[in-house]
């Protein structure tokens, strides 16, 4: 247990983690619903034909499965997934009491082993995974005469995620008189912490003020310190009525400063609006800012 490592991989660095107790297999379960779908279905397939060799290897130990050709692994294997598919085409069958005794053994086993990949399958299908984007460079200019910093959150999704909030949270390595490090967290004020219905676009916004974890900073000391800025949306999706989560890390060097996000957003000359989604990442520079 002491020597074992896991490897946590961020956009900017690797966290080695030692000491972790191992997974068990309360936890398997839990891993299974994380890897993508082609894994999961691998695993499925994989180990629905690993029974079946298991138990085509054991037919064939003890034998009794009438017009199979004697010593045949393949007619014994095609006979335990007809037999574990409750297919049961009748061409070979059981004949001995060994060989009924397996198959009750394989049946339970199939019967089983189906629940648990439905089981599994159905959760993977009902789960809401929301498609948030954020975007990719955060931007820092004044707002009415204050510094702001500015983030844009989306919904990819045709779709409304409501009764959205959202955290902003600032980490900051620091170090003490004595030299000791220590990273710590703090949580940035927003303007408007809650939307009513999370849709193509919005914008959260923290003022830098007297008091703000940011007062003071300069894109320097935010490399220095080794800053990272992670915003949080947690709402409920409107079409399944699940409730979703979604983050993002931005790192010092993705804090623009004198700039602001682009205006995605136009009147056209009816009267109507338009949401230009190409410049959802797009940084402007802030005019008359140095």
């Amino acid at each position: 247990m002491a020597n074992r490592k896991e490897v946590i991989r961020t956009m900017a660095y690797e966290i080695h983690i030692v000491g972790a107790p191992p997974p068990g297999l309360r936890d398997l379960y839990h891993a299974l619903l994380r890897v993508p779908w082609w894994a999961a279905l691998g695993i499925i397939v994989g180990g629905y034909l690993l029974l079946n060799a298991i138990f085509a290897a054991l037919y064939l130990a003890t034998g009794g499965i009438a017009n199979a050709q004697a010593g045949s692994y393949v007619d014994a294997f095609f006979f335990s997934v007809q037999t574990m598919g409750t297919i049961g085409y009748g061409t070979m069958y059981p004949a001995t009491r060994a060989a009924n005794v397996l198959v009750v053994a394989e049946s339970v086993t199939g019967l089983v082993a189906t629940a648990l990949a439905t089981g599994l399958v159905f959760v993977r299908f009902s789960q809401a995974r929301p498609r948030v984007v954020f975007s990719a460079k955060a931007a820092i200019s004044k707002l009415d005469g204050v510094p702001t910093l500015m983030v844009r959150v989306g919904n990819e999704r045709r779709n409304q995620i409501v009764d959205t909030s959202f955290r902003l949270t600032l980490m900051r390595t620091m170090r003490s008189v004595e030299g000791i490090t220590m990273y710590r967290s703090t949580e940035l004020e927003l303007v408007k912490p809650r939307a009513h219905a999370l849709s193509r676009a919005w914008i959260l916004m923290h003022r830098i003020v007297e008091g703000s974890p940011l007062y003071g900073d300069t894109a320097e000391t935010l490399v220095r310190d080794e800053c990272e800025l992670i915003a949080e949306a947690v709402g409920t999706d409107d079409t399944s009525l699940q409730s979703v989560h979604a983050a993002h890390t931005w790192y010092a060097g993705s804090i623009v400063w004198n700039a602001r996000l682009a205006d995605i957003v136009s009147e056209t000359p009816d009267g109507n609006m338009t949401v230009d989604l190409h410049r959802f990442h797009d940084v402007v520079h802030a005019e008359g800012q140095s």
